[in-house]
């Protein structure tokens, strides 16, 4: 068995990611990650802690490593509604079909999770509300500015509206919704703020 100083930290906690991301951290144990991972508990205990550092741990880097790249993307993109619709296309998109088909995403599973109740995953999950929300808020400015949007838009409740439909997007692909249905609910909800674009 490799040892603490005999193994790649990173490739471990993606590794871990998946486990987490997939089972949950309530149906997941210290003996799941060891068989996955291949590493013995005094490495994994030296290097992550107990399995609910660990946890956080793979919380943050998907975080990091999937959700603010997305987000970055939103914001920064020019086109605002448009940016929108591509964000929410390549969610369904990557939720219902590929390799990480129908495990949701751990953010939102998480926020239905009794690891909610953990004040750092409570903080988290906080955090990356707020960043998901900003970006849409970012990018519904841009709409706004490019006149796609009816005269009545409230961007901070649409801002809110359109992150919370990410989450449904996110629960309901786990429990096996239709990609179309997916999109068609998408549509709906932009029309409402006077878009034109489709997913």
């Amino acid at each position: 068995m490799p040892d603490v100083k005999h193994f790649d930290p990173d490739a471990a906690l993606d590794t871990v990611v998946r486990l987490f991301w997939r089972h949950g951290v309530a149906s997941t144990g210290v003996q799941d990650v060891v068989t996955a991972t291949g590493l013995n508990r005094s490495s994994l205990y030296a290097t992550f802690g107990g399995k609910q550092e660990l946890y956080h741990a793979a919380l943050r880097r998907y975080i990091e490593q999937r959700s603010q790249p997305a987000f970055r993307r939103v914001a920064e993109d020019e086109r605002g509604l448009p940016a929108i619709t591509d964000f929410f296309a390549g969610l369904i998109e990557a939720r219902c079909s590929g390799e990480y088909a129908r495990w949701g995403c751990m953010v939102s599973n998480a926020h239905a999770g009794a690891e909610n109740g953990d004040p750092e995953v409570r903080a988290l999950l906080d955090r990356h509300h707020q960043q998901l929300r900003d970006a849409l808020h970012t990018a519904l400015v841009t709409a706004e500015s490019r006149g796609d949007l009816g005269p009545d838009a409230d961007l901070d409740a649409a801002a809110d509206l359109l992150a919370l439909l990410a989450y449904g997007v996110n629960l309901r692909s786990r429990a096996g919704a239709d990609a179309d249905e997916l999109g068609r609910t998408v549509t709906a909800a932009l029309a409402s703020l006077g878009g034109r674009a489709e997913p």
